[in-house]
């Protein structure tokens, strides 16, 4: 599949400024340890998210020797050069022009860093889309379907979920026999004809409930897999909850739904608590929004769940189906005041 990206197109090479936007995604179905080339060791599905953000200029500069200068929010980043460098040099078998000049590379956010947002994904991607502008300029290659495949497959090498950030909706990424096309190179949407109307109209909100650096990284989180005991039950298990989704989205039982999403969340953070070493990444704040949340929907009924990222931070989930003023009436009332300032981004899915 890789061999379907290299590319020995011939080019002409000038100055180009290009830009791009790139939006977030949350695991519904989690993607957590990788095997060598950004390959996945179970598949993954997330919801691709509105108004969560990347916007990056990229500017190539022709002729000049290679090197990459980036500014986030106008401040000059000198270690996300030396990640972006390293990663063109690792892309130049898809892009050969790729270190044949100079970047100037100004990206912001639209949300807070650190937030429980993967900005890692929302920023290869937007990184991507820029470089599949210019490649396309230079090389003549195009056809939206391998543009949007190739932008994929090169956000997946730079960061693994960045490769779900170019498509809206429901979006896979990893080789499962329950859906067509499915790949660990790159990710595919899944198809809109089998998702129920329910589930095409949600509101995701993350409780900021710790704005610091999460204590462990992804990259480490990942590695720690290799060696934890339950990791092969572990994705065995993601395969089978693939199985299981396919017909909770088809039949719109919210909720199965909400059960799945939830196992998934705290079965991530279940790895990492037997992990050697272990690491505890939910803080008193999250467990206590998460019992709220319990309370709150068996005393209700309503469809108000969680889901969790390799962190602290509540990604609130719930639908926008006439219960969603109760909901966030208690989100404001309840949850807030476990946030460390009053936190809360508030987006929705976009389909």
């Amino acid at each position: 599949m890789e061999k379907e990206f290299l590319s020995d197109q011939s080019f002409e090479l000038r100055d180009f400024t290009v830009s791009a936007s790139c939006p977030s995604n949350i695991a519904l179905i989690k993607y957590w340890g990788k095997y060598s080339g950004q390959i996945p060791a179970n598949p993954s599905i997330s919801y691709t998210l509105n108004h969560c953000k990347t916007n990056t200029e990229l500017e190539f500069i022709a002729g000049e020797g290679f090197s990459v200068q980036t500014f986030l929010a106008g401040k000059e980043e000198l270690k996300f050069a030396e990640k972006i460098e390293k990663y063109f040099r690792s892309i130049e078998p898809y892009l050969p022009w790729i270190l044949k000049g100079k970047y100037i590379i100004r990206t912001e956010n639209t949300f807070p860093h650190s937030s429980g947002i993967a900005s890692s994904a929302s920023g290869f991607g937007a990184i991507a889309k820029c470089l599949m502008e210019v490649d396309e300029a230079f090389s003549g290659e195009s056809g939206a379907e391998f543009k949007v495949n190739k932008a994929s497959f090169l956000a997946r090498l730079g960061s693994g979920s960045a490769c779900r950030s170019l498509y809206e909706g429901l979006v896979v990424w990893g080789k499962t026999s329950e859906v067509d096309g499915s790949s660990d190179f790159f990710a595919v949407r899944y198809p809109d004809a089998d998702i129920h109307p329910v589930f095409k109209n949600f509101n995701d909100w993350v409780l900021l409930i710790h704005e610091g650096e999460k204590s462990v990284s992804s990259t480490v989180g990942h590695g720690l897999m290799n060696t934890n005991p339950y990791a092969e039950r572990r994705f065995q298990e993601a395969h089978e909850n693939f199985t299981l989704l396919k017909e909770v989205l088809r039949n719109g039982d919210m909720e199965g739904f909400i059960k799945l999403v939830e196992h998934e969340a705290l079965t991530l953070h279940a790895m990492m608590l037997m992990s050697e070493p272990a690491f505890i990444l939910m803080k008193t704040g999250t467990l206590a929004v998460i019992n709220k949340i319990w309370e709150f929907r068996k005393s209700t009924g309503l469809p108000l769940f969680f889901t969790l990222d390799a962190g602290a931070n509540v990604h609130l989930l719930f639908p926008n189906n006439g219960s969603e003023g109760q909901i966030k009436e208690f989100i404001e009332a309840q949850l807030l005041q476990h946030t460390q300032n009053n936190g809360v981004v508030k987006d929705v899915m976009k389909f």
